[in-house]
């Protein structure tokens, strides 16, 4: 069989299992969010934090909520790192430094997982267990929360009230987060991923050196790494690492898992609406932005263009012998177009070209399909800027589920998708003026450039995937790129939950024949298009100077 052949099954594979889970997953969290009781542990906890699940909330009290909690995980986060040396199971290592455990605080809280760490020589098993892992479920969770605050605003009138935060936050951990994992990190022990508190291992190579082999719960931290698009990985090498991706097998499975719940969560959407062809159509939006992308990249980097990459025959440089080139482009293209940021490749080594298409689908705000959460509100927040522009063309007031998009709405929507290109740029023009920031570049020109141009795209829409060969353990990047990201996280949800107030204080406008069909392809059309357009007019003098400049000058 041909490796072309081999990876368009592979594609089919997977494209074939999230199809087949996209129902059933997406019914069952609708099932969740829209349910009434509480199981026991969850009424426990409610007691312990002095909760009251049945109370609802508007808006203000639930970003309250949101941010409240994220402190209090960033401030946990920041000590127990710093004392990290002083715990049991701490494997020798020392606490991590001040700028560098404000930069992982922020990270792991707010859904990013940026690394400038090596965690297999840096971060002991309780900082592993007990700090980044806890964090990947309940980052992932308060992301979730806040997408079906902004559907109950959709599906909601005359009221200003969401839900409750603290109901939502636990019913996402104990009933989605938590079952996923638990059954992925038994298959992941299946098929070869560590899992164990020992002690390094020192042996002696082939060439007589000595080297450290670090233990760890591995298994148990990957499953909720990729199902909940965090992507911080235990090791510096992430799911190229053998001890978290030995094969074949583990790397469809754990490409499947980041795309599992964003692809799901239109469903959700749709069902908790009570339309779920608008669900439809949100989704066929992801997966073909999604699909032109993988399609995109793997047709690039078989093509190897380059004078390199041609003598060696292939574009292998920074790929795992056990990938080769289509699983990784289906690796990077996933990871890039959600939040997830977990690599099985180095993105650095990628053709100019297919690092731009990599670059492209951070700054489309990842929402094809996006993190766990942030891709479907984000996607949300498209819809309604795409019937806005559809409205301006008929001459019509926008309306989108029955709710007018009004002054208002549009200004939030704005607010909202102003956000990250303002961090990026601005960030990236910062580092480019410093000395701080060129003395990171590894490399010259338009790839160094393309290097900063990623750190700054991903921490700012809380990817965490980085170009590698850079080096941000410093200060400068562990304080900025910690701004980035707690502003790209938080600042988006403010906008979000305020839109979502708005439109449940609305009365819902009866459908007529002039009525925008959104549930309708052309609809699912001009969405794409105006997420495109939107994201080039914005990005694309940046892009120029990068990516575009090395592909096209090889």
């Amino acid at each position: 069989m041909s490796p072309v052949l081999a990876d368009v099954l592979l594609v089919m594979a997977l494209i074939g299992a999230l199809a087949l889970a996209h129902r059933p997953l997406g019914d069952y969290m609708a099932a969740v969010y829209s349910s009434k009781k509480h199981l026991r542990i969850e009424k426990w906890i409610y007691r312990s934090v002095g909760a009251d699940p049945d109370a609802e909330m508007r808006w203000p009290a639930y970003l309250r909520g949101v941010l409240a909690f994220s402190a209090v995980g960033v401030i946990f986060l920041y000590v127990l790192q710093r004392v990290q040396d002083k715990l049991p199971l701490s494997l020798g290592f020392k606490a991590i430094t001040p700028d560098q455990a404000f930069n992982t605080a922020v990270s792991f809280v707010s859904n990013t997982n940026w690394q400038s760490y090596s965690g297999e020589v840096a971060m002991s098993h309780v900082t592993q267990t007990a700090g980044l892992a806890v964090q990947n479920f309940v980052s992932a969770a308060v992301g979730i929360a806040v997408a079906v605050a902004l559907v109950r605003g959709f599906a909601r009138s005359r009221t200003g009230d969401l839900g409750n935060f603290w109901a939502d936050l636990v019913r996402g951990v104990v009933r989605i987060l938590l079952p996923l994992s638990l059954v992925v990190a038994v298959l992941l022990i299946a098929a070869g991923v560590i899992q164990n508190f020992g002690d390094i291992h020192t042996i002696t190579t082939l060439t007589g050196d000595k080297q450290a082999i670090s233990p760890g719960a591995v298994a148990s931290q990957e499953a909720i790494k990729e199902v909940g698009t965090n992507g911080g990985g235990f090791f510096n090498a992430n799911s190229a690492h053998p001890f978290e991706n030995p094969g074949g097998f583990t790397n469809l499975l754990e490409i499947f898992l980041l795309l599992l719940i964003p692809f799901s969560l239109p469903r959700t959407f749709g069902k908790m609406v009570g339309n779920v062809r608008q669900g439809y159509a949100i989704v066929a939006a992801m997966g073909i932005i999604w699909f032109l992308g993988v399609v995109a990249v793997t047709w690039i980097e078989y093509a190897h263009p380059g004078t390199a990459s041609q003598l060696a025959g292939g574009s292998m440089e920074g790929k795992e012998q056990r990938f080769g080139e289509g699983p990784s482009s289906l690796f990077a293209v996933s990871t890039t177009m959600t939040s997830t940021g977990s690599v099985n490749s180095f993105h650095d080594s990628y053709q100019g070209l297919s690092g731009g298409v990599l670059l492209l689908g951070m700054m489309l705000g990842e929402l094809a399909p996006g993190g766990v959460g942030s891709g479907l509100y984000g996607m949300l927040i498209m819809a309604i800027i795409a019937v806005f522009i559809a409205g301006l063309m008929v001459g019509r007031t926008p309306e989108y589920l029955g709710k007018k998009i009004g002054t208002r709405e549009i200004k939030l929507a704005a607010c909202y998708i102003l956000v990250t290109p303002a961090l990026v740029l601005v960030g990236t023009a910062v580092a480019m003026a410093l000395q701080d920031g060129r003395e990171a570049m590894t490399n010259i020109g338009a790839h160094g450039f393309s290097e900063v141009l990623y750190a700054y795209t991903s921490a700012s829409n809380n990817n965490g995937s980085a170009f590698a060969g850079f080096g941000a353990n410093t200060p400068f990047f562990n304080t900025t790129l910690g701004l980035c990201m707690a502003l790209g996280r938080f600042l988006p949800m403010v906008f979000v939950l305020a839109l979502a107030g708005s439109l449940a204080g609305q009365k819902p406008v009866p459908e007529t024949a002039g009525t925008l069909r959104t549930e309708k392809p052309l609809f699912t059309g001009l969405l794409v298009g105006a997420i495109m357009i939107i994201t080039g007019l914005t990005f694309f003098p940046a892009l120029a100077l990068g990516p575009l400049a090395e592909g096209l000058a090889t």
